[in-house]
């Protein structure tokens, strides 16, 4: 059985990191027996928020060799017509978030997240950590 990709979500980097972890390191560890991916709104919350350029620098060195979700128009449109239906249901999200799911589950990924918006959105997993 090959193990779904992981998306990882913006706030588990920044959560990680905060705890005094190297969220590189981990998800190196991970990149062993899964795919980790990435998409834009993901590395543009991330990468406005690290301070040193050096930091900037490994971030993006490590992002380089993910799984890249393009953000095209197709995606975009998913992302319209998900937070609307969400939205008629009373369920109102960051676009961020759904964004970061219609890419997730545009590749059949799991999130990987603390963020308790992602338990909202139909037909995505999210974890906060991955065995």
């Amino acid at each position: 059985m090959v193990s779904r990709p992981v998306m990882v979500d913006s706030c588990w980097y920044i959560q990680q990191a905060r705890e005094g972890q190297d969220p590189l390191q981990q998800l190196g560890i991970l990149a062993a027996s899964r795919d980790i991916a990435t998409c834009g709104v993901v590395q543009a919350e991330v990468g406005r928020g690290l301070r040193v350029p050096r930091h900037l620098k490994a971030y993006r060195r490590a992002w380089s060799v993910m799984c890249w979700v393009e953000s095209n128009h197709a995606r975009w449109e998913e992302t319209l017509d998900l937070a609307w239906s969400l939205d008629r249901r009373g369920v109102t999200l960051p676009l961020q978030d759904i964004h970061i799911a219609v890419c997730a589950r545009h590749i059949g990924a799991v999130v990987l997240t603390y963020d308790q918006h992602f338990q909202h959105i139909p037909g995505i997993d999210a974890t906060d950590r991955i065995f």
